[in-house]
């Protein structure tokens, strides 16, 4: 049984990935400006498969690597390859800050297609807060210019199908191996970025290679604490957290890129994450048969590092419900 003694451990785990994960999206953003995002892409899968390899040697379970549900894991394994596609253009030629409002939508879309692909019964205050929620992502887009739109698409394409991967985990994760959840999407990651390289391939200087090298060390290093943490305290606790990047986004923005958030991002970032906490808080009272998003241990998923969620013993994935008032 996981302990959850000591809540406090558990979010500051949680927080500490967090900051691990937006550190990572600093590299990403840095290396935008000088290689095309299929080789960031590439590199990436490349440089944290050894490490994902390792730790999955330890996986008890026998089985071979042929999927029980071929369909939606090919599904997902798509969906991952266009939200690290996706994620990481965003992450190159946009603000911090509007990459995380607008992919901080994801908690929203899981909700809708929970609907069509779990069967959730979605009542009026989460259909609201969805509503809501959505509202704030215009917010954010409001005042953009032509010369982003694309990247702003780019975000919004990581939100959508990094919460379609998402809901697929939840309906497959129980009969799918550990190893098939974790390893399809990165290995699909590397042979479509791998047969785009050649293309777009620059030559990589020492220090640029050291910067891929810390983005597959910290995205590690940020799932295993995220891992220890959702051991140490409830997910409604945890889950929450993810939305401290956007400290870390005002703040890397304004050390690194001279960037400072707008006022509309500001107000839209405010909108969606309220949106998405009364959802999580609406799933932790019981609102939810299937509890999609307080179930969603991860960032939405790149396919460029673990999923958190496959890690997870069934005790460790147990969400307390309060009682119905």
């Amino acid at each position: 049984m996981p302990d959850r003694s000591s809540p406090l451990s558990g979010i500051a785990l949680a927080l500490l990935s967090f900051a691990l994960f937006a550190t990572h999206d600093v590299a990403v953003k840095m290396l935008g400006g000088g290689y095309a995002v299929f080789q960031i892409v590439f590199f990436s899968v490349l440089l944290t498969f050894p490490m994902v390899t390792f730790m999955l040697l330890r996986d008890p379970h026998a089985g071979t690597l042929r999927p029980v549900h071929p369909w939606w894991t090919a599904l997902r394994t798509l969906s991952a390859v266009i939200t690290g596609l996706s994620a990481f253009y965003a992450f190159s030629v946009l603000p911090l800050a509007q990459v995380y409002a607008i992919i901080f939508a994801s908690p929203l879309l899981i909700t809708l297609l929970s609907i069509p692909i779990l069967g959730e019964k979605v009542g009026l205050h989460r259909a609201g807060a969805v509503l809501v929620g959505l509202a704030g992502v215009l917010i954010v887009l409001g005042p953009t210019g032509l010369q982003l739109e694309l990247g702003h698409l780019g975000a919004l394409c990581a939100a959508f199908f990094g919460a379609l991967s998402a809901v697929i985990m939840r309906k497959i994760g129980r009969d799918e191996r550990t190893v098939v959840m974790m390893l399809y999407p990165m290995m699909g990651n590397f042979v479509v970025m791998g047969c785009l390289l050649p293309f777009v391939y620059r030559p990589i200087p020492l220090p640029d290679l050291g910067l891929w090298a810390m983005m597959a060390v910290f995205a590690f290093c940020g799932g295993i604490c995220l891992i220890q943490a959702y051991r140490r305290a409830d997910a409604v606790l945890v889950a929450p957290m993810q939305y401290s990047q956007i400290i870390w986004a005002a703040l890397y923005g304004w050390l690194f890129f001279d960037e400072s958030i707008q006022l509309q991002t500001a107000i839209g970032a405010a909108v969606i994450i309220t949106s998405g906490l009364y959802i999580v808080l609406r799933e932790s009272r019981g609102q939810s048969a299937n509890s999609p998003v307080l179930r969603t241990r991860s960032r939405p998923e790149t396919g460029t590092a673990f999923r958190v969620s496959p890690l997870l013993s069934d005790a460790d994935r147990e969400v307390p419900r309060a009682p119905k008032e």
